[in-house]
């Protein structure tokens, strides 16, 4: 399962309190947390496949505090309700966790770069590809179920970059990009809390790493919300680029 934490350790509680903090603020400023404490827990001695099911565990919180904030924003895309959305998001999230859980932990664990590398890749292009034009009609419906169904098994079973891929599908399925943005923040948090139930279910969790990870992200997640309106987005997004092509780079090194 991997190592235990020891709390005699002040450099290894520092580390993860540090992540956790670093996470949470990243993630209510521009997205990209989990590239901070998925290296944070295997430095901390888990093996990749747990790290990712603790960091999921651990950031969740947040993520539901900051989908339950921007609820009034919530909204259904062209020819498919909000709660059609919801649905699919909570079915996903369940299937892509059920899907990692039958996952060799070696199998993930070499899956792992490449999926760092796909999550940094859509963060990058959503955060500064061509945008969509508003003149261009929205795809079928179908076509949103689908992405969205994608997107979901895919968050519930890494979830880097899950938030970019949503505000995408959003925006091209007609939502305004303010809408998205909130709609987007409740999916995410639908799929990762179905997600960590089942996990916690399984009882495949370093509780311990979780607990110390968490704290941070509540803590950071607060002060990002605070400094929201005066640290620039642009530099908070090529931070996440460069870390996660750092981590990708040190994952393939690693395998």
């Amino acid at each position: 399962m991997g190592a235990a934490l020891n709390f005699s350790d002040p450099a290894m509680l520092a580390l993860l309190l540090g992540a956790g903090l670093w996470a949470g603020a990243q993630n209510a400023l521009a997205g990209g947390g989990s590239f901070i404490t998925l290296p944070a827990l295997i430095a901390a001695g888990l093996d990749p496949k747990l790290a990712n099911i603790t960091s999921t565990m651990a950031l969740f919180p947040g993520q539901i505090t900051t989908g339950i904030a921007g609820r009034k924003l919530v909204a259904g895309a062209d020819r498919l309700s909000f709660k059609a959305l919801a649905a699919i998001a909570l079915i996903g999230g369940v299937a892509g966790a059920l899907l990692l859980n039958a996952t060799p932990t070696r199998v993930f664990a070499a899956m792992v770069p490449w999926l760092v590398l796909l999550a940094t890749a859509v963060f990058a292009w959503g955060s500064f590809g061509p945008k969509k034009s508003a003149d261009r009609p929205p795809p079928p419906a179908w076509v949103t179920v689908l992405t969205q169904s994608t997107i979901g098994i895919y968050s519930g079973f890494f979830g880097g970059g899950a938030g970019i891929m949503t505000l995408a599908s959003l925006t091209i399925a007609g939502l305004p990009v303010r809408y998205a943005g909130g709609t987007k923040n409740v999916l995410v948090s639908l799929s990762n809390t179905t997600a960590a139930i089942l996990f916690a279910l399984t009882g495949n969790v370093a509780w311990m790493h979780a607990l110390v990870v968490g704290i941070g992200a509540m803590a950071g997640g607060y002060v990002g919300a605070k400094a929201l309106a005066v640290v620039p987005e642009k530099g908070l997004k090529i931070a996440v680029i460069l870390i996660g092509l750092g981590l990708t780079v040190g994952l393939f090194l690693r395998a």
